[in-house]
């Protein structure tokens, strides 16, 4: 990775120009494809769409694969999941991959963690070659913000390996999920495990992916939400790259930069959160970095 990465940006949001934007960027993927989503949980409003990503997955030729979550919904063991994904329309236009459908669950290896002996992922991302991570980038209640790092960490983590990251390293069993909220680390600690996590996901497929952020439906929530906040700002754009913290860090520069009066309340839930530690200490692992070019198509 060099000193600074290329941040492909367009204002244009179509499902087609997703697709531009991946051609552009010049990395072409290979082998057995994970196409990263978020599946959207019961209830919320804000969630992108699989018609939205049709063009980009069928582009790639790729899997579609989500993880189980670790909180109560609709979304925590793989019959409910299952049954979701298939209301929201992802089983009429892909072939979908709950990777931690079954277990035992896949160790990934961690160089230089302070918190996490591993990071726990479901034993069907042993099965793909490289992986088209697809972010909606939005707020989030724990980690301030959702986008690229998140996706890696928490997105493709098991239900335990989720416990494991929301823990900082301290439960790394399923059956245990039901303490971690009432326990929860520092919230630096749960940041930084998360991006410890992320280089992991990233360590394994050897540089073999892409990533694109969609800044569409700015709430402050998340898509795993149920009762999720409405957009507080208007749509910014898609940014694409190779580097997951390079894209974040663009994309939080972004709303920075917004004369948009909403970004106040969107920046306050990511402050409050300390939500950008997440980026520096991703950063400080070694795997992206902070320092980008913005190229706007």
């Amino acid at each position: 990775m060099g000193s600074v990465s290329k941040v492909y940006f367009t204002r244009n949001i179509t499902p087609e120009q997703v697709v531009k934007m991946y051609d552009i960027l010049g990395k072409k993927l290979e082998g057995k494809i994970a196409v990263k989503v978020h599946s959207g949980e019961e209830g919320n409003q804000n969630y992108l769409k699989p018609g939205f990503w049709k063009p980009m997955v069928e582009h790639v030729g790729g899997t579609v694969v989500e993880c189980n979550t670790a909180y109560d919904g609709e979304r925590n063991n793989t019959d409910k999941h299952v049954k979701l994904m298939k209301k929201h329309g992802w089983n009429e236009y892909f072939v979908v991959d709950l990777m931690d459908a079954e277990g035992p669950d896949i160790e990934l290896p961690i160089s230089h963690a302070d918190h996490l002996k591993s990071d726990l992922v479901g034993k069907n991302l042993m099965n793909y070659d490289s992986m088209l991570v697809l972010s909606h980038f939005k707020g989030h209640p724990m980690g301030g913000y959702g986008g690229a790092l998140k996706q890696l960490s928490i997105g493709c983590a098991s239900t335990a390996g989720k416990v494991n990251i929301h823990s900082a390293g301290k439960y790394v069993k399923a059956e245990e999920q039901g303490v971690v909220w009432e326990d929860l680390p520092p919230q630096d600690a749960f940041l930084e495990s998360m991006a410890e996590a992320a280089s992991a996901v990233v360590d394994h497929f050897h540089g073999n992916m892409v990533f694109i952020n969609v800044m569409k439906n700015l709430s402050v929530d998340c898509d795993c939400c149920a009762i999720a906040e409405d957009p507080c700002m208007a749509d910014v754009g898609i940014l694409a790259s190779t580097d997951p913290i390079a894209i974040d860090r663009a994309c939080m520069d972004l709303i920075y930069k917004s004369e948009d009066p909403g970004k106040d309340h969107f920046l306050e839930r990511v402050q409050t959160r300390n939500g950008e530690h997440t980026i520096d200490a991703a950063a400080e692992m070694g795997f992206g970095v902070k320092e980008y070019e913005l190229i706007t198509i």
